[in-house]
């Protein structure tokens, strides 16, 4: 993420922004015009927003998005405004509807893992974001579903068939799932009395 980029260019922009008036703490500080990485088009903004997260504390969000309709392109990330306080990772029993509202922050650089179900990995698409756990559900199942769509083999399909009912049952708080999140930077955490934080 171009987290320095961003923090430099606001830097530099700061006593005219302060000057004008113009900026509000609570709203983005945008940045347009930027080159694409992946159109190679002046046509990326940038953007930062501080926000404070009951619970985890001030973080910032920062994100890309490529304003030519042809390329799309997008990136996220979430990070914690205090130093890294090194890895973390966070396991919770889902077990309740009312548990799908337990507030996820997760970073690019963290792996979530659903036992017996899947896992998102980090790379270099990966996204960080602040959801919830039905959240991490929903983007579980959507992947699950491309994988049954694409498999060609039957025993493929059903396979990914069951792993989806088995996260619908989950969100309507009739089965119980394990979730760990793992982030070696500590810019993740599940926000939950629930769930056992360790290293």
């Amino acid at each position: 993420m171009p987290a320095k980029k961003i923090k430099d260019v606001k830097k530099a922009e700061a006593p005219a922004k302060a000057a004008s008036g113009k900026e509000s703490p609570d709203e983005p500080s945008m940045i347009r015009g930027e080159l694409c990485p992946f159109c190679n088009q002046k046509t990326l903004a940038l953007m930062e927003k501080e926000m404070e997260i009951p619970y985890f504390g001030k973080a910032y969000i920062f994100s890309m998005d490529c304003e030519n309709q042809e390329c799309g392109y997008h990136k996220a990330d979430v990070e914690s405004a205090e130093e890294s306080k090194g890895p973390v990772k966070y396991t919770l029993e889902i077990d309740s509807e009312e548990d799908m509202k337990i507030r996820v922050v997760k970073s690019s650089s963290a792996t979530v893992k659903i036992l017996h179900v899947g896992s998102i990995e980090p790379g270099e698409t990966a996204n960080g974001y602040i959801t919830n756990i039905e959240g991490i559900l929903q983007r579980m199942k959507r992947m699950v579903e491309k994988l049954r769509d694409d498999a060609e083999d039957d025993a493929d399909k059903k396979k990914a068939k069951n792993i989806i009912k088995k996260l619908t049952r989950a969100m309507w708080g009739q089965e119980k799932l394990k979730i760990t999140l793992e982030d070696p930077n500590g810019n993740s955490a599940i926000i939950s009395p629930k769930a056992v934080k360790g290293k």
